[in-house]
């Protein structure tokens, strides 16, 4: 019998994996066509990239991060690539009151709300932990508690359009790696809250979608 189940146990995992990378892609970029999208952190990088490519699906998008001529550049380029539309809100998500204003300003500007991405980060650094509470503190108020503060702003359109919140998260918050200790922290923290929420959802039948993205290393 062990050696039936040291032969089954690896055969079975197999199976399991090639079904789940084998499984047929549902998602159609028309279904994005019209929706009703807040991007943070927008203006470079992920979630730059992220915008664009819902304007090339059509959505309404409302993007936010800190440099309001970053943030025009990229709402032109979200227009020239057939954005339903395309609009900005400028601030920092140091003040948890911009970052339910942003909700707010989507409810206003766009009727609704279909996808919250959740994207923006904050300045930390790379090295030995310094002892640096106040920086962890407000590392966490920019990468976490911002992130809560906005999902609860959300979460009444959320419900209605039956919509999704897309959580871009890090190795770091799975696995953790030395000379990133500040950062870490936040992204463990995004990952114990939206997980449990997801689950909590799931046990009360809200249909609301919670994903976390974990990514390694980017070059965007």
């Amino acid at each position: 019998m062990g050696r039936l189940q040291k032969i089954l146990i690896p055969f079975l995992g197999l199976v399991l994996a090639f079904w789940f990378y084998s499984a047929r892609d549902n998602f159609k970029p028309e279904m994005l066509k019209g929706k009703r999208v807040i991007v943070t952190g927008a203006s470079t990088g992920i979630g730059e990239q992220m915008a664009y490519h819902l304007a090339r699906m059509g959505a309404h998008i409302l993007i936010t991060a800190r440099t309001e001529a970053k943030l025009q550049k990229v709402v032109e380029r979200c227009l020239e690539l057939g954005a339903a539309s395309a609009r900005y809100i400028s601030g920092t998500m140091e003040d948890m009151a911009f970052a339910e204003h942003v909700v707010k300003e989507a409810e206003t500007l766009l009727g609704g709300l279909d996808m919250l991405i959740l994207n923006h980060v904050g300045t930390s650094y790379f090295g030995y932990f310094n002892g640096d509470v106040e920086h962890v503190r407000k590392l966490l108020e920019i990468n976490f508690l911002s992130y809560v503060a906005m999902t609860v702003s959300a979460l009444p359109m959320l419900k209605q359009s039956e919509g999704s919140i897309v959580v871009v998260s890090s190795m770091a918050g799975k696995v953790g790696f030395p000379f990133t200790v500040p950062y870490s922290a936040t992204k463990f923290a995004l990952d114990g809250f939206f997980s449990s929420l997801r689950q909590e959802f799931s046990i009360q039948s809200i249909n609301v979608s919670i994903t976390l993205c974990i990514l390694g290393f980017i070059d965007t």
